[in-house]
């Protein structure tokens, strides 16, 4: 299992073309992969998940990945969510 501290840098957050992408990006690996925010753990893959975090710009989420390919999947989740606009 990778987990990863990881700050929101697209300018509007993750509403839901942000999501949408993010689940994309999710979707492409066979590991789980979840991420975690104040106390709530919701799938990576699933938009309607992600969409009840209401993740702003500037803050920190930690992402687990869990597979045979979680270490790419942490990493290009990071560089997804590390893009500034």
């Amino acid at each position: 299992m990778t987990k990863k501290e990881i700050t929101i840098q697209l300018p509007s957050g993750l509403e839901a073309r942000p999501v949408a992408l993010l689940v994309q990006v999710a979707s492409q690996y066979e590991s789980e992969i979840h991420v975690q925010s104040e106390g709530r753990t919701v799938n990576a893959k699933s938009i309607m998940g992600m969409m009840t975090l209401g993740l702003d710009m500037g803050e920190t989420v930690v992402v687990t990945a869990n597979g045979a390919d979680e270490a790419e999947a942490i990493k290009n989740i990071e560089e997804y969510l590390s893009k500034a606009k």
